[in-house]
């Protein structure tokens, strides 16, 4: 058994949120970079030049990269030889949020409650899910989710005879309904499967894979690569000023279902998806 004191989780997340909120990752950046070579039209171009230079400007100057700084997701994987000291993980997790935003004077974006209001100030509390793994670590990734895109996010309940021609349509005309307020080029997160609050949460983990990288099954990275075809065939393009790309990439997780139902959610990101991970 492996011990982790609540105070070192604190401080990750603090350093977390910080990084997730000025540096865009590495491979988010070589996806605008590509995009901007493959458009041939100059508004489209200019566009995605315009959104690399503010990331450039963001690492750069260590302020963030949109002034939506979003709610704090935290994926947590905790091995089971992991044993945590001084605190709860959830609160650990709440203390370096706290920390990490007001020492970063990022923005407040939580609501103690969804209909009478009232910001908490510090963007607490996180909303963490816990993965249970096998191991002695501790790995957390932080994904600052903005209201743009999430606000255009959608669940839908399938017959369970549909395919992936329907799921294809649902996914295009989420997107579509979304236009330019998810503040496109899109990474688009799909979970197919679970049930009904299980699908969303499939669609919130894809986003947190490296940009780009296929589904480990070759028949869902065919899909991935279908549904990403069909979501840049809509011209929306960057900001939606019209162009090839609409999405930069399109991850799908897959997960048992029920014989009689089929739960597809598709949970938007914007281009600046930002996160940052690290492992205790």
């Amino acid at each position: 058994m492996r011990t982790i004191s609540a105070a070192t989780i604190s401080d990750a997340v603090a350093g977390l949120c910080g990084e997730a909120a000025c540096r865009l990752p590495a491979g988010a950046v070589r996806a605008l970079a590509a995009a901007r070579r493959r458009e041939t039209g100059p508004r489209a171009r200019r566009t995605l030049g315009l959104l690399l230079e503010n990331a450039a400007i963001a690492r750069r100057d260590g302020v963030p990269v949109c002034q939506d700084t979003g709610v704090a997701f935290v994926w947590a994987r905790l091995g089971q030889g992991v044993r945590i000291t001084g605190g709860a993980l959830g609160a650990a997790i709440d203390r370096g949020v706290r920390r990490g935003y007001r020492g970063g004077r990022l923005r407040a974006s939580v609501l103690s409650d969804p209909l009478r209001g009232g910001n908490t100030g510090d963007n607490t509390p996180a909303f963490v899910h816990v993965e249970l793994v096998t191991g002695d670590r501790l790995t957390l990734t932080l994904l600052p989710k903005g209201a743009g895109a999430e606000n255009m996010s959608a669940l839908r309940m399938f017959p369970p005879s549909a395919g992936a021609r329907e799921i294809a349509a649902f996914v295009t005309e989420t997107v579509v309904r979304s236009w330019a307020n998810a503040c496109p080029p899109l990474v688009v997160g799909v979970g197919i499967g679970s049930t009904f609050d299980g699908a969303p949460l499939l669609a919130k983990q894809a986003l947190l894979r490296d940009l780009g990288r296929r589904h480990r099954d070759p028949f869902y990275a065919r899909l991935e690569r279908l549904l990403l075809a069909a979501v840049n065939a809509t011209g929306i393009g960057p900001a939606g000023l019209g162009g090839r790309t609409t999405a930069l990439a399109v991850h799908v997780e897959a997960a048992p279902r029920h014989i009689a139902s089929l739960a597809v959610a598709v949970n938007l990101q914007c281009h600046a998806a930002r996160q940052a991970t690290v492992t205790l």
